[in-house]
């Protein structure tokens, strides 16, 4: 299971943003990464109110940053917009490249996080080279509950990715 602990103090309605990179992050890449975040994080405004949040770096490869207003209101655009500046400066600050957002991101036979086009990833899986029933892992979801529920990484059959498998998915 992967390490939620910064996230403790956040409800599960919290807003979720996740970013897949497209190389494995070194323990002192991370540090880097996600002291600049924590500093931006300390400072965060949204409508004139504090933002609460906490990131950390999951199976080495995916920065996640979980955060909720101190106010009534949710975190506005332009929060969310100096989010993402925020995590562009700490990204070019240590090199890091992003997987596109059309990316398939699966768990390889070797336990590793490997991101491929979905072309490529159903060209694999008819091939056999993916295996036939890969965790996939799913970086759109939105909220810190479905993080903790388990629903990042989940097996394909259960999952839209079941249709670049050829098969429909399961629930």
């Amino acid at each position: 299971m992967a390490d939620l602990s910064p996230f403790s103090a956040l409800p599960d309605d919290a807003r979720l943003w996740i970013h897949a990179t497209a190389e494995p992050l070194s323990e002192g890449t991370q540090k880097v990464l996600l002291d600049h975040l924590s500093t931006f994080i300390g400072g965060w405004a949204s409508h004139g109110h504090a933002v609460d949040g906490a990131a950390t770096v999951l199976h080495d490869r995916f920065l996640v940053v979980a955060a909720v207003s101190t106010g009534e209101d949710d975190i506005s655009g332009c929060g969310i917009d100096d989010l993402a500046h925020a995590i562009d400066q700490a990204a070019s600050r240590v090199d890091i490249e992003w997987v596109p957002s059309l990316h398939v991101l699966y768990r390889a036979g070797d336990g590793s996080v490997v991101s491929a086009s979905r072309r490529a990833f159903q060209t694999q899986a008819e091939e056999g080279t993916v295996p036939a029933e890969p965790p996939v892992f799913d970086p759109s979801l939105t909220t810190l509950g479905a993080l903790r529920d388990g629903q990042l990484e989940k097996p394909a059959h259960i999952s839209w990715h079941a249709q670049l498998l050829g098969t429909p998915a399961r629930t």
